[in-house]
């Protein structure tokens, strides 16, 4: 039993020092590199299940290892937790020692003052009493105790840069206060993205089925969020002359507190860099896409329109890629209704150019837009329950003959192609969509603030030197006294020297 006890204290005195503190620090910026480097599940699964198939064997034993779900791992939240404890373990009696020390006094003289780093000594014509008089005055802001000792002496231990250790605290418990922080910010945050037509789309923080994605919190079930509405008047993107974005702005309408009831739209340009803040939230804006629009004739006369975003497949062009779905009108059978769905796919082109047939996009701005579609007739496969992107088709449904392929055809805008049955298709050009992330962490302020503490305890910490100085005036039977002064770097004595050399030259002169 006695050797356990004292296993266990050996492991909390080796877990609460300094050096671990430091070690498990590293670790954990260590730990944070995977979730920089490789794609996250929780941000964009398609690409970590892309990733995964890429690598083989490989990125199979890295999803066995959680490197795709970095901050949700077992191994990170050890060494975070391990990290807090080691934290609190080491703080508590260094803030101990720290009041006690604050509220004693500084040490006796040394006997021997000529022992130490720095030394002077002059006989003067002042009193002891003098001479101590003229160190308090000089050394005014020091903390400082005045002593008599044997033979009539008198003496001053002054100490200073006691600011140093209470930086040094500030640092380590701003750090422990920025792990809580992030902490309760993963517990009580949410984020949640979603794609808004620009062209007066809508989008409401009413709950959870109005996101795209939706990543809450621990803590967060979706059925609270901060009420307010936005809504995309329209859209600019400027791009450089090699396609590269250079500005993207969204003209947007909000809604929040009192203007709910009200119906009032309170305009704000929102940019990539700077997010619209209200309601407790931040909107951001991600970046945008195209809508193709598309109108098709059925046969009996009717038209509908379809509006339905596509995806980028290549950031610099946008050429983008997707599926625009379409029901039969009047057709109230149910079996009918199914054989005869429609979805446009293929390719778009905000800026066309053609090698031969193949469509393929120059420029990511909206010059000439094309698409090369293909047109599929039959059953969607919308009421089988499954989950189905609406960036694509069901290709079960291909595969089981139950979706067939009636027609391919590139199509510029205003150019239509017309269906075996009659069923008449025309591209009429494109519309923006924009990419907008709602983000929730009600510890953002309390992270500002321990980041602010952190770098000034730092800053004060490697600055404020401590350092320490004494004075003995002792008197001779002639009537003069020999001051000593002597002086001691608690730390680094880098630019003590110069400060102690000046200071001895004032104790020593002679007063005129």
């Amino acid at each position: 039993m006695r050797a356990f006890l004292a296993f266990l204290r050996n492991t909390w005195r080796g877990l609460t020092a300094m050096r671990t503190a430091l070690t498990l620090l590293f670790l954990l910026a260590l730990g944070a590199m995977p979730g920089a480097l490789l794609p996250q599940r929780s941000l964009n699964a398609l690409k970590v299940t892309e990733y995964i198939a890429e690598k083989g064997w490989w990125g199979r034993l890295l999803d066995r290892l959680q490197f795709f779900d970095v901050y949700a791992s077992y191994w990170f939240s050890a060494v975070y937790v391990l990290l807090f404890v080691s934290l609190v373990g080491c703080l508590l009696p260094r803030t101990w020692e720290y009041f006690k020390q604050m509220r004693a006094k500084p040490v006796l003289t040394p006997r021997n003052l000529s022992r130490l780093p720095h030394h002077a000594s002059e006989e003067l014509s002042a009193s002891p009493e003098a001479v101590v008089a003229r160190a308090k005055q000089r050394l005014r802001g020091w903390r400082l105790v005045e002593r008599e000792e044997a033979g009539g002496a008198r003496s001053v231990s002054a100490e200073r840069g006691f600011l140093r250790e209470t930086g040094n605290l500030v640092f380590h418990f701003s750090l422990l206060g920025l792990l809580v922080a992030f902490a309760l910010g993963k517990m009580f945050g949410y984020e949640g993205q979603v794609i808004v037509q620009a062209n007066g789309g809508q989008f409401c923080n009413s709950g959870v089925f109005n996101y795209d994605t939706f990543r809450p919190g621990l803590r967060v079930d979706g059925t609270n969020l901060n009420q307010f509405c936005v809504k995309v008047d329209d859209f600019h993107a400027t791009y450089l002359h090699n396609g590269q974005a250079q500005e993207f702005r969204a003209n947007i309408g909000y809604q929040s507190g009192a203007d709910l009831d009200s119906g009032t739209w309170r305009p704000y340009p929102l940019e990539v860099n700077s997010p619209l803040r209200t309601a407790g939230d931040r909107v951001y804006l991600l970046g945008h896409g195209y809508t193709p629009l598309f109108t098709v004739t059925f046969p009996n006369g009717v038209t509908r329109t379809g509006e339905t975003q596509w995806r980028p497949v290549n950031d610099v062009t946008l050429a983008s890629e997707g599926a625009t779905k379409f029901d039969p009108p009047g057709v109230t059978d149910t079996e009918q209704r199914r054989k005869n769905q429609l979805a446009i796919t293929g390719l778009l082109a905000p800026t066309a150019v053609f090698r031969g047939e193949l469509l393929d996009s120059a420029f990511p701005e909206d010059r000439d837009p094309a698409v090369a579609v293909d047109v599929y007739r039959g059953d969607l496969g919308t009421d089988s329950g499954r989950g189905q992107s609406i960036f694509a088709i069901d290709r079960q449904q291909v595969e089981n003959g139950k979706l067939a392929k009636v027609a391919r055809q590139n199509l510029r805008k205003g150019e239509s192609t017309t269906l075996d049955d009659g069923t008449v298709i025309r591209f009429d050009g494109v519309r923006d969509w924009v990419s907008l992330q709602v983000s929730h962490d009600p510890t953002q302020v309390w992270v500002l603030a321990f980041s602010v503490l952190v770098i000034l305890g730092l800053g004060t910490s490697l600055t404020i030197k401590r350092r320490r100085v004494w004075v003995r005036a002792t008197p001779r039977g002639d009537g003069r006294t020999v001051v000593e002064v002597g002086g001691l770097a608690r730390t680094d004595q880098a630019g003590y020297g110069e400060e102690f050399t000046a200071l001895s030259r004032d104790l020593l002169e002679e007063e005129s």
